[in-house]
């Protein structure tokens, strides 16, 4: 009897021409996610600019892509729908989502990610995917922003 070969998850696919990759980390399919699945590092505050990379590196994962929610407060706007390589999906910003994330939602599965400021260090920003992808991580968005800045933790306020 002969052993198949170990399974791998895919690797993600690349990005199309002229879209930039994403800065992405994601935990694993499989196990507890905790409030957030990973964490992604947008380059900027344009939403529509940035998620063509985002869709790019999640598609090995989720496959097309139905729908983005966002927090008002965090980005420019996108058009309320979208299309991208083809694939048409709406886009919605609310004030009640949690700021600092957005939600990919596709056929079967939703995703929630913890967006790191693009003005951010790229050491701060490593730091924060690192910890959002976390395996077995559940620790909620307020503790995950913290954790960005644990030196501000430190310094004494002032009254």
């Amino acid at each position: 009897m002969t052993s198949a070969p170990p399974l791998t998850p895919p690797a993600p696919a690349p990005a199309p021409a002229g879209v930039r990759s994403a800065r992405l980390s994601l935990k694993p399919a499989t196990g507890p996610t905790g409030y957030v699945d990973g964490g992604w590092w947008p380059r900027s505050r344009e939403l529509a600019q940035e998620l063509p990379g985002l869709l790019a590196g999640l598609r090995g994962r989720l496959g097309p892509v139905e729908s983005v929610s966002y927090h008002l407060g965090d980005w420019t706007p996108p058009p309320h729908r979208m299309s991208v390589d083809g694939v048409s999906f709406r886009t919605a910003g609310y004030h009640f989502q949690r700021p600092s994330t957005v939600d990919v939602i596709a056929r079967t599965e939703r995703i929630t990610l913890l967006v790191i400021a693009p003005e951010e260090s790229e050491q701060t920003a490593n730091r924060a995917l690192e910890a959002a992808a976390s395996p077995g991580g559940t620790d909620d968005i307020a503790t995950l922003l913290t954790a960005l800045h644990p030196a501000q933790l430190d310094e004494p306020r002032k009254s």
